[in-house]
């Protein structure tokens, strides 16, 4: 039994050969040799296999699942047997959701994938997919694998409602190849490009083709590529660098790790390709320490590279050499802005600088800079193997390509999925996610991580391009989608996400670091209920309100970085599109949604109550649910915090949410605007009018 299908980090001479030959660079060979070649390749590829092939998506989704103890098992299973098996970890190939997956590739037949694969349902399978029997009920799907017969009645991956829409050109390896065997990278066309770019291309031609094909950061700004390389190109310097930015600190966020967990190459040849053309000969990775698994096969990667001969010095005897090193940060969301990050590495605190200068004429140790995101790069050996035509062929007619996107929160399948620009959030979520499970109705999603902002049903037909989703005051951003569903309580959402955003603010712009405090102060006090409420508070409460928009704007305007001007984003999108929860909490103290604590009350339904007094026992609050064992049981109600415990807890589910009658209500709504008198009527009638980008035409509905 053979575990990994690792290559040696050094690699033989006939090992270099081989991945010469792949690359393109093998030059004039007799009909044998070329013929011995393209069986190893193809044996790379497993299209020829002389034994079972068992692939276990190792990722840090699938590991997070149980990959692990399903790896074992399936060690476990083959020694047992004493039966030769070739056992390889690959990285996740984009469907979470239904992890722990593995693939079973028999000699002669095509590739299967499985799902739900749990150490205690290895056995059961293997020996079923060893007796030719594939078991219908975990089932993915088969691989088109050249050269193989497919499985009688086993539907194709590829027409799996998850893949089938999509695009995958970054994820075309992920879950698919051995991320740590560049031997076989190679084998799936990797690091031609860089071999055609370093041997038949001039710097500026490579900046060309990348212009051409219509590239866009990936990372939130949308900056034309390109041009940017340009600028570093034309920036006279003795020393020039390269720096991806796999920070990665977005909420709901996991792309780049993905990306790095299954298929590192990909990275390290973009890299290489974009420090060729701007003449770069030192690049940095900063990744955040939280990702052990991407770092450890980065670095594993970057020393194959170096062996084979596709980093360092004089890379394929073409003149160009380049050094790659590792730089891991400490999770600090700021460092994901490009100038704070460039401090970070230089070893100062990570804060942004004034700019310009821009990095690619000034970035890390004052030498031209240029920063590009994991995604970003991912995708300049598409464009150099495939042509920039190629490229701008797929997508809108400014934003070109494809996007990756995280799927994550109230939504049926979680996981990475890759489309082409300008394909709807509805097909994103519903065709490709599965919609909302559970039978709730959606509301919302976030897009674009907390600098992003909030999309609800009625724009859900909306193109993903760059353009389009800034008209509905939202950002591409770096890809992150947070489902939301009817039980989520909006004004909630922008609390979370402003408290992230003033936790992680670095500080040094007063705008940012007091403005973000004094907005999440203003939602805490929108969010809090009467019970110990002065007068003088309730005063503060609908002062705030008032200066909400007034405070955002003044951060959008003011603050020195990026982050710190799309900081208010999340509570201006919120409030153009769901005012009305909005109004609730605000004027008549109640959460629609029934989330937020102060604003929720319980009450128990004798009908059901069977007097267990579980509730009683668990509730944090001492005699705030009063009752005797196997008798109703009640709710003080001005002792009940609204945790929901004893709502969670309820055997007979008795317990649930009180739902306030109108009285209750107009007595609310009377008290508020009793508060609100003392201001002036027009200055509380403009709270909801923000900057012009969000503001609301009370006379048109949009």
């Amino acid at each position: 039994m053979k575990t990994n299908g690792n290559a040696e980090t050094t690699p033989t001479n006939a090992q270099k050969a081989l991945l010469d030959y792949a690359c393109g660079r093998a030059g004039n060979l007799d009909a044998a040799t070329q013929a011995a070649y393209e069986k190893q390749l193809t044996m790379l590829r497993r299209e020829q296999l002389g034994r079972p092939v068992v692939y276990v998506g190792a990722g840090t989704c699938g590991l997070g699942a149980g990959a692990g103890k399903t790896l074992s098992a399936i060690r476990t299973f083959f020694k047992l047997r004493n039966m030769d098996a070739e056992i390889v970890e690959v990285g996740c190939i984009g469907l979470c959701a239904v992890e722990p997956i593995v693939d079973i590739h028999m000699p002669g037949k095509a590739r299967v994938a499985f799902q739900h694969v749990t150490e205690d349902k290895v056995k059961p399978l293997l020996e079923s997919v060893l007796a030719g029997k594939i078991p219908t009920d975990m089932v993915m799907g088969q691989f088109t694998t050249n050269g193989a017969l497919p499985w009688h009645n086993v539907d194709r991956l590829s027409d799996h409602p998850f893949f089938a829409p999509q695009t995958r050109w970054v994820l075309k390896n992920c879950g698919v190849i051995n991320p740590s065997n560049i031997l076989e990278y190679a084998a799936h066309g990797g690091y031609k490009a860089l071999a055609k770019v370093i041997h038949s291309m001039t710097p500026p031609e490579v900046c060309d083709t990348v212009e051409k094909s219509g590239l866009r950061g990936r990372g939130g700004g949308g900056f034309p590529t390109g041009k940017k390389w340009k600028f570093a190109l034309a920036a006279e310097s003795d020393k020039k660098y390269v720096v991806c930015n796999a920070d990665e600190g977005d909420p709901g966020a996991f792309m780049d790790r993905a990306v790095i967990e299954g298929d590192p190459h990909r990275l390290l040849e973009g890299m290489a390709i974009a420090a060729y053309a701007i003449g770069a000969t030192k690049a940095y990775v900063y990744i955040r320490a939280e990702y052990p698994l991407a770092i450890k096969r980065l670095k594993h990667a970057i020393a194959e590279a170096k062996a084979y001969g596709l980093l360092g010095e004089n890379v394929q005897d073409s003149g160009f050499s380049l050094e790659i090193a590792i730089k891991m940060g400490a999770g600090a969301f700021v460092c994901g802005e490009e100038t704070a990050l460039i401090n970070s590495i230089e070893g100062k605190r990570g804060m942004p600088r004034p700019r310009p200068p821009f990095p690619a004429v000034r970035g890390l140790f004052d030498k031209p800079t240029i920063i590009n995101n994991v995604e970003t790069l991912a995708n300049v050996p598409v464009i150099v193997d495939n042509g920039a035509e190629a490229f701008a062929a797929v997508g809108t007619a400014t934003s070109k390509g494809t996007k990756v996107f995280a799927l994550s929160g109230k939504i049926a399948l979680t996981g990475l999925v890759e489309v082409a620009m300008g394909t709807s959030l509805r097909q994103v979520l519903f065709d490709i996610g599965g919609g909302i499970p559970n039978g709730k109705k959606f509301k919302a999603v976030q897009i674009g991580g907390p600098s992003g902002g909030c999309i609800p049903e009625k724009h859900l037909d909306i193109s993903i391009d760059y353009e389009s989703l800034k008209t509905v005051g939202a950002m591409m951003g770096s890809g992150g989608l947070v489902v939301m569903d009817e039980d989520t309580c909006m004004v909630d959402v922008a609390k979370f996400f402003m408290e992230f955003i003033q936790r992680e603010s670095c500080g040094k712009c007063i705008p940012c670091r007091e403005g973000t405090l004094r907005m999440l102060q203003i939602l805490e006090r929108i969010t809090r209920g009467r019970k110990n409420e002065s007068r003088f508070e309730a005063l503060e409460r609908f002062k705030g309100v008032i200066m909400l928009n007034r405070a955002a704007e003044v951060i959008r305007d003011t603050s020195l970085c990026g982050l710190g001007q799309t900081a208010p984003n999340p509570v201006l999108s919120t409030l153009r599109w769901f005012r009305d929860e909005y109004e609730a909490h605000i004027y008549e103290r109640r959460c629609p949604a029934g989330v937020c604590p102060e604003l929720r009350s319980f009450e128990i339904d004798p009908e059901l109550c069977d007097g267990c007094d579980l509730c009683a026992q668990r509730c944090p609050i001492e005699r705030a649910i009063v009752g005797v064992p196997r008798k109703v049981h009640y709710i003080i109600e001005d002792k009940c915090i609204g945790c929901g415990t004893c709502m969670d807890v309820c055997p007979t589910h008795a317990v649930h949410l009180k739902v306030p009658g109108a009285d209750e209500i107009d007595r609310e709504r009377r008290e508020s605007e009793q508060t609100i008198s003392v201001f002036s009527s027009s200055a509380f009638e403009d709270w909801y009018e923000g900057p012009a980008l969000y503001r609301i035409d009370k006379k048109t509905p949009d």
